[in-house]
């Protein structure tokens, strides 16, 4: 590889994540949809975007998401899977006019995930492929590992204020109860969706996009409506309240996370941080929202790094899905150049965090943030129907097909949004809503996901 393609090739970096950081504040857009759309546009170029090149665009693409989806997460309360944790205490600084604050420390998260990346460098292509050969048979009864820590965590809890008797009863299995349910509900959404989805078929790849809006992004966005909710003036802090002890603690605990879910099948960042935080007995809100912020970016950028090491080529995440249907990295000299570019636009995305956090106190200052939660959902209904539609057409379907692909969404959305109030009114974790990924692969690991699917009938 020749110097002017590897400054090419980071060119490219640096433009996808100039483009992200736009993309990033959209609400529940997720970076994977827009990639897809981006490698059908670039097919009808050929030569005039080499693979290599946009495997540089998506590295930058991605880093820069992952780095500033926060920021709708806090302010506009629209999370995905990865950044509904950081959102209660975002939430929390928000009120206390400190969510410029909470935004910084997400960031600064970042940052120490992607040198945790970058400090891996030298050992990756000798532990990862080891840590596969060991793994890879033991993958079906760890993730159902994972599930039952998920489950038994949502313990019975109560404030022991009820009444004796059946409502003292009630008012500790509550939560516990309505983990559940959400739990089983939203894997029975799942097997339909992997079995027997509404979506026309040249669509079906959107499946996910409106359940995981219905699951996590609109239930809050119709609390924070029926709350009424009144911002404070946000205050642009100078210095964040974290000492280099909390930094290197919140790193070590969501880079460890973020592994785990970048490394194993499912697992998301979310749940990886989740898992993380309970191994290192995490107590405090600002290791809390360091850790996430390190989780998620090593989830994401950490997931999409593992395809381009050498002798791995593992494809986890989306973005490894779609590029290796185009090319494959082989050398040691690309996965050098990725790490590079990790790091270059790593940087260069915290600088337009703090930009574009700032940009977002400005609108909240000036516009009422109920008329800011209905645009948030205007645009999340909007999404919803306009990807699985845009997904039928360039699949090749015609008018009609697109709209009822659009129709199928909101309707999947919707069924989603029912599930997903579970655990706001009932006081239950949103990590529960996973079960739509979690308990049909999980199943399917084990070898009952036919039948399982034959049982509710989705097979014939």
């Amino acid at each position: 590889m020749s110097i002017a393609d590897a400054g090419l090739g980071l060119l490219f970096a640096v433009g996808g994540a100039m483009v992200a950081s736009l993309l990033a504040l959209v609400p529940a857009l997720h970076i994977y949809n827009v990639a897809g759309f981006i490698i059908l546009g670039t097919a009808a170029l050929g030569p005039l975007v080499p693979p290599e090149h946009l495997a540089m665009f998506f590295l930058g693409l991605i880093t820069s998401y992952s780095m500033l989806n926060t920021i709708p997460s806090i302010f506009l309360s629209a999370p995905d899977d990865s950044t509904v944790f950081v959102v209660l205490p975002g939430q929390k600084y928000l009120m206390q006019q400190r969510g410029y604050e909470a935004a910084v420390l997400t960031g600064i998260g970042g940052l120490g995930g992607i040198a945790v990346l970058a400090l891996l460098t030298p050992v990756a292509s000798q532990l990862f492929p080891t840590l596969r050969a060991i793994l890879q048979p033991h993958l079906p009864w760890i993730l159902w590992t994972v599930i039952a820590f998920m489950l038994i965590s949502e313990w019975p809890k109560g404030s022991d204020r009820a009444p004796a008797g059946l409502r003292r009863w009630w008012d500790g299995w509550r939560s516990l109860t309505a983990g559940l349910v959400t739990f089983l509900l939203s894997g029975v959404l799942g097997f339909v969706l992997m079995y027997r989805s509404i979506l026309p078929v040249t669509s079906a790849y959107q499946n996910l996009l409106p359940a995981f809006v219905g699951l996590f992004a609109v239930p809050w966005i119709l609390q924070n409506l029926l709350a009424r909710v009144r911002l404070p003036q946000q205050f642009i802090a100078r210095s964040v309240d974290a000492t280099p002890w909390l930094f290197v603690r919140g790193t070590f605990a969501g880079a460890l996370g973020g592994l785990f879910a970048a490394f194993f099948p499912v697992v998301t960042g979310g749940i990886g941080g989740f898992i993380a935080g309970h191994a290192t007995a995490q107590r405090d809100d600002r290791l809390f929202i360091i850790s996430q912020g390190a989780s998620k970016v090593v989830y994401y950028v950490g997931g999409f790094l593992l395809f381009f090491v050498p002798g791995l080529h593992l494809t986890r995440g989306g973005m490894a899905w779609m590029i290796s249907t185009l090319w494959s990295a082989y050398t040691p000299q690309t996965y050098y150049l990725a790490v590079a570019a990790v790091v270059l636009t790593g940087v260069l995305s915290f600088f337009l965090l703090l930009l574009m956090t700032r940009l977002v106190i400005g609108l909240i200052g000036r516009v009422n943030y109920r008329w800011i939660s209905l645009g948030t959902l205007a645009v999340l209904l909007v999404i919803v129907m306009t990807v699985p539609a845009l997904g039928e057409l360039t699949g090749g379907g015609d008018a009609a097909s697109a709209v009822r692909a659009g129709l199928g969404g909101l309707l999947i959305c919707a069924v989603a949004t029912g599930i997903g109030l579970i655990p706001v009114l009932w006081g239950s974790r949103r990590m529960n809503c996973m079960g739509v990924l979690l308990l049909p692969i999980a199943l399917n690991m084990a070898g009952a996901g036919a039948t399982v699917a034959g049982w509710l009938g989705l097979i014939r």
